[in-house]
């Protein structure tokens, strides 16, 4: 009974990242390596953000806008929606050890300036970015006792991206794909549905070419920055699972810096295109709840911590508060379809003056996000 709530739990903490720290989408989720016996599993989420700012500085000098702030200079929605779709596989190959090929879109950013306001237009309009992945991992997991495991594996990521500034600036980068590793362990106390999971993902150095103004190429490192992901879930009652996560990620350690973009003129401090100034740490809490003999159910908690300080202009939100809902129905004893929806509240961020250094240039509050998943799942 417990493993019919599993699943319901799980889509609902990962139903679309919802905007969380630096460009995660997908939390590098190894649960599947868990799952009893031989079990596939389809996933399909998507993420509808609304983030939009107001202008509360002139871009090109020290005096404020024109337009009185709330009257005019809307960056309007300025974020895309975006699709996770997801593959998993695991087997056990004998009574100890157990494999698992898991794909996801790990990393992503999807930024467009493309409203125009009708009493005057935000600076930034016509500006566009995007990040796309797509994200392979191998991993093996050996039951030291029935209590006691290890995992381990490999993960390749592809990455690429482009970007397009209202002032005319382009770049676009090669398409990479590079290596890195995760490592772990668990305990489990089957009886209850006990599991304690911890996980170390490496960080992952792509060596891009970028073309900067169609003209320019140069060799740009970026560094996926490494992870550790602690995941834990108990029986409380008969029927209840209590669920907890946290992420930290060392988001400090990305940035994406094209040569001719740092070396401008126009860039005063010669700060990259997007970086971010802190780590994050992203939490979760959730209950799962067997409703019927085939309908389980779960309701989580998320949160990640605002950090202050200014956010990039393309990527404007500062943490977030998140609830999510799922349900589970067991179609037969192996096959199951789940649902799930999260609504988050992003939090409030200011950009700054590229043109003014520790000024502020746009307001960004009251938004949100909205992600809806989908998964059917089978043992055999």
């Amino acid at each position: 009974m417990q493993r019919y709530m599993v699943g319901a739990a799980v889509l609902a903490l990962t139903a679309g990242a919802a905007q969380a720290g630096g460009i995660d989408r997908s939390g590098q989720s190894i649960a599947p390596i868990f799952e009893d016996g031989n079990y596939v599993e389809f996933s399909f989420g998507h993420v509808k953000p609304k983030v939009s700012g107001e202008q509360v500085n002139n871009l090109f000098g020290p005096g404020p806008v024109v337009v009185v702030p709330g009257l005019g200079q809307s960056s309007g929605n300025m974020t895309g929606s975006y699709n996770l779709p997801g593959f998993a596989f695991k087997t056990d190959i004998n009574e100890k050890l157990s494999a698992a090929i898991i794909l996801d879109s790990p990393y992503g950013a999807d930024v467009d300036y493309s409203y125009v306001d009708p009493l005057a237009p935000y600076a930034y309009t016509g500006s566009n970015a995007t990040i796309d992945s797509r994200g392979i991992t191998a991993v093996l997991k050996y039951d030291i006792s029935d209590r006691f495991s290890v995992h381990a594996g490999a993960r390749n990521v592809t990455t690429n991206g482009n970007v397009t500034l209202f002032n005319g600036y382009q770049m676009e980068t090669t398409n990479e794909s590079d290596w890195g590793y995760l490592i772990g362990a668990a305990y489990e106390i089957p009886d209850i549905a006990l599991r304690a999971a911890l996980t170390y993902n490496s960080a992952i150095t792509h060596n891009f070419t970028t073309t900067e103004n169609g003209v320019f190429d140069s060799p740009m490192e970026t560094v996926i920055p490494q992870s550790v992901n602690f995941d834990f879930q108990t029986g409380i009652a008969e029927g209840t699972l209590l669920m907890a996560s946290v992420r930290w990620v060392e988001w400090t350690a990305f940035d994406i810096s094209p040569t001719a973009y740092v070396a401008s003129p126009t860039n005063l401090d010669n700060s990259p295109l997007l970086s971010y100034d802190n780590d994050t740490f992203t939490y979760s809490l959730g209950i799962g709840r067997q409703l019927t003999d085939k309908l389980s159910g779960s309701v989580t908690l998320g949160y990640e911590k605002s950090t202050g300080g200014f956010s990039s202009n393309l990527g404007p939100t500062d943490g977030y508060t998140s609830i999510s809902l799922g349900l589970k129905y067991q179609v037969t004893d192996g096959t199951a379809i789940s649902g799930g929806i999260r609504f988050a509240k992003l939090g409030d961020a200011e950009t700054q003056n590229p043109s003014v250094l520790g000024q502020t240039f746009g307001d960004f509050d009251d938004n949100t996000a909205t992600a809806i998943g989908l998964k059917i799942s089978h043992s055999f």
